[in-house]
């Protein structure tokens, strides 16, 4: 490092031409500049300059290692100008995990949205339910649900939604009765079949919440279905698989369109925490700010989302 910024000294001595023009615009003392020569002559066991108290030239040695600091000073200054570039116009390659739920619903349509606006960016979009290390996989952005544990990441909430517990439009039809907000619901519900993300376990509890009344029902289902990811957990529910839990911003579409229809109207589960994390300590990367108030902007109005 030290060799750096003999060089660097070196060569702007020589563009000023003198010394005590190098100290005033380095804002340096001329025997501090003529103490950087000396050490970097000694070091390279070589004169590069030939000085008298009117003139200073360069050796042959000189001009040739002028040039390679020119060259060295050029790319520094490239670096240092592109890294300013780089937060006022986001460019380059950012990678973002989100699981299945968020990704093709939420995540996806934001980032779609913020490369159409600033091209340059180059995004790599990483679907995945568990919770993967993000220096290990390198991901500069992980946005996660469920509460957060904290840890070496930087955490911040950006939204939240709630499940829908729902069937497709026949599947309780078949049942003689319907089910009522009860403490007895889940006895109720035990002749259904339950679809279940394979993130959910073998065993799952709900706690379902209505109007009628302040304490919730707490549900205790037995999945008989499962499926790898949302869209085929969503697609076994529509087609009369069970009953399972779906993300109300698809749920709606789903329902409008006459394919799904809560359980028990009027219910509802507790809210889902969204939360954008990510390793960066110090300074975020413009690029990351954006992608992450994309994703919330998005979050906050979901509108015509599909899986």
């Amino acid at each position: 490092m030290n060799y750096l910024r003999h060089m660097a000294v070196f060569a702007k001595v020589v563009e000023r031409g003198s010394i005590s023009a190098a100290a005033e615009e380095l804002s340096l003392s001329k025997s501090v500049i003529s103490q950087h020569l000396k050490v970097l002559e000694q070091e390279l066991g070589i004169v590069l300059l030939n000085r008298t108290t009117r003139r200073q030239t360069l050796t042959p040695a000189g001009t040739a290692f002028y040039e390679k600091c020119q060259q060295m000073n050029q790319l520094a200054q490239e670096a240092w100008e592109g890294a300013r570039e780089s937060q006022l116009t986001p460019t380059g390659s950012v990678t973002i995990t989100a699981p299945h739920a968020l990704m093709g619903s939420i995540v996806a349509p934001a980032i779609g949205e913020l490369v159409s606006v600033y091209p340059a960016i180059i995004p790599h979009l990483v679907a995945e339910d568990g919770r993967i290390d993000l220096i290990e996989h390198g991901i500069d952005l992980a946005i996660r649900v469920g509460d957060s544990v904290s840890g070496s990441y930087r955490q911040r909430r950006i939204g939240q939604f709630r499940d829908v517990l729902c069937s497709s439009s026949g599947y309780l039809d078949k049942f003689d009765d319907e089910f009522v907000f009860s403490d007895e619901l889940t006895d109720g519900l035990s002749a259904c079949d339950y679809v279940a993300n394979v993130w959910q376990g073998k065993y799952v509890i709900h706690h379902l919440y209505h109007s009628s009344r302040t304490e919730p029902v707490t549900l205790m289902m037995h999945p008989t279905r499962f499926a790898e990811s949302l869209p085929t957990t969503v697609a076994l529910i529509e087609a009369g698989a069970g009953l399972g839990i779906v993300p109300e911003f698809i749920f709606h579409q789903r329902e409008h369109a006459g394919l799904l229809r809560e359980v028990i109207p009027g219910s509802y589960l507790a809210p889902n925490s969204v939360y954008a994390i990510h390793a960066f300590n110090n300074s975020m990367p413009l690029l990351v700010r954006l992608c992450i108030e994309a994703i919330e902007s998005r979050l906050s109005s979901p509108v015509n989302i599909s899986l």
